[in-house]
């Protein structure tokens, strides 16, 4: 019998992430906008959700990796209240900032220094409250 890793300080705590839209399309363009990236746009029965970078062949609960979705549901509604979670704006948090608001969204907060690096706030076009994180 195989035996389960525990979590421990070497551990992601997080695996999985969804940030709730209102406008799968909309959402889709602001964040590969802003972060410069492409995401993928897929269909599981009558979900419809967008996909932040991955491979599909890492399993991400063991790989220390960690992606999410846009999701749309009645499940879910955007929310500037409550977790916030903190995306990567490498390899630099300015530029990512500098194309929030053409984008639709707003800067809540300019970055600020954290050791190691820099956070900052801003609100998605859905208005979610969304944390960036660089090293630069």
């Amino acid at each position: 019998m195989q035996k389960l890793k525990k979590i421990d300080a070497q551990t992601n705590v997080i695996t999985w992430f969804e940030i709730p839209v209102a406008d799968l399309d909309r959402a889709k363009k602001f964040y590969e906008t802003i972060l410069d990236i492409e995401m993928v746009k897929r269909k599981d029965g009558d979900h419809e959700s967008v996909f932040f970078p991955y491979d599909p062949n890492v399993v991400q609960a063991t790989s220390g990796r960690v992606t999410g979705v846009l999701a749309k549901s009645e499940r879910h509604t955007p929310s500037a209240n409550g977790t916030i979670i903190y995306i990567n704006a490498t390899p630099s948090i300015q530029a990512v900032l500098d194309r929030v608001e053409a984008a639709g969204g707003k800067v809540l907060s300019p970055k600020i220094q954290i050791p190691p690096g820099f956070i900052a706030l801003i609100m998605d076009s859905e208005g979610n409250k969304i944390g960036l994180h660089a090293e630069q």
